[in-house]
């Protein structure tokens, strides 16, 4: 398929995990795609796959939380680009309730999760209004609908992820944009790895299989996975969709009960 033939997809977090998938997922489906990442060796590794598979992409080093550096760089490109698919991909997770989370930790949260995708959305969603057309993906999580145990900042932030995909879907909804977000359970990337290694080396076989029975459907999700929802929610097969939320989680939200 060649969905987003002629297009450009703009990702953040592109460097590993969900995100690099939803790279390679659009570059193979004929989208050019700019990578951001905070780290420039990830960002040039999600690249350098497209590009040995044939596929067009370029790496951008980003912090999305620094609101003055998103407006550089994407004005940047707007200058010769348009930017026809944000992904606000890019987060940070936490592990604690109230009492365990501290100021900087909420704050790393807010800053990321929250600020950053307002200072992406403020950067790219002008020039989307102007030309009248743009497609506008964020990546929520299970956390912004149920209550999680031990996610206090996490849910707090994709709670706010999913409130902003509504409102702007709303507000931009006559100005040829749509905005949806996707809610993954639990996904088996780095982060779940680097998880299990911290907190329980002696057992992380054990862990990784009770984590992976929350989900009713018995494993966790892949990347590719959350990738494919993504690809078709971008496209225009999907152009009846906006202001929707998109559970990607072996059942979790509905059926653990």
């Amino acid at each position: 398929m060649n969905r987003f033939e002629n297009k450009t997809a703009l990702v953040t977090g592109g460097g590993s995990g969900i995100g690099k998938s939803i790279c390679v997922r659009l570059a193979n489906e004929g989208a050019r795609v700019l990578v951001f990442d905070l780290n420039l060796e990830a960002a040039e590794s999600t690249v350098n796959d497209i590009l040995e598979s044939g596929g067009d992409a370029l790496s951008q080093v980003c912090d999305i939380a620094e609101h003055n550096g998103v407006n550089k760089i994407v004005s940047g490109i707007l200058e010769t680009t348009d930017i026809d698919v944000l992904v606000n991909n890019a987060g940070v997770g936490h592990v604690g309730n109230l009492e365990n989370t501290s100021e900087a930790d909420f704050d790393r949260l807010l800053s990321v999760n929250v600020k950053g995708v307002y200072n992406m959305l403020s950067a790219v969603l002008p020039a989307m209004k102007k030309r009248r057309s743009g497609v506008i993906m964020n990546i929520a999580s299970v956390a912004s609908s149920v209550g999680i145990a031990d996610r206090f900042a996490y849910s707090t932030s994709k709670g706010a992820v999913l409130t902003m995909t509504y409102s702007v879907a709303k507000d931009y909804i006559d100005h040829g944009i749509r905005c949806n977000c996707v809610s993954p359970g639990r996904v088996h990337t780095p982060f779940v790895d680097n998880y299990l290694n911290e907190n329980y080396p002696d057992n992380q076989d054990e862990m990784f299989d009770k984590l992976s029975k929350t989900q009713p459907i018995g494993r966790m999700g892949t990347p590719e996975e959350v990738a494919a929802l993504v690809a078709y929610l971008c496209s225009d097969e999907a152009a009846f969709v906006t202001g929707s939320n998109f559970p990607i989680d072996g059942g979790f939200v509905t059926l653990n009960n």
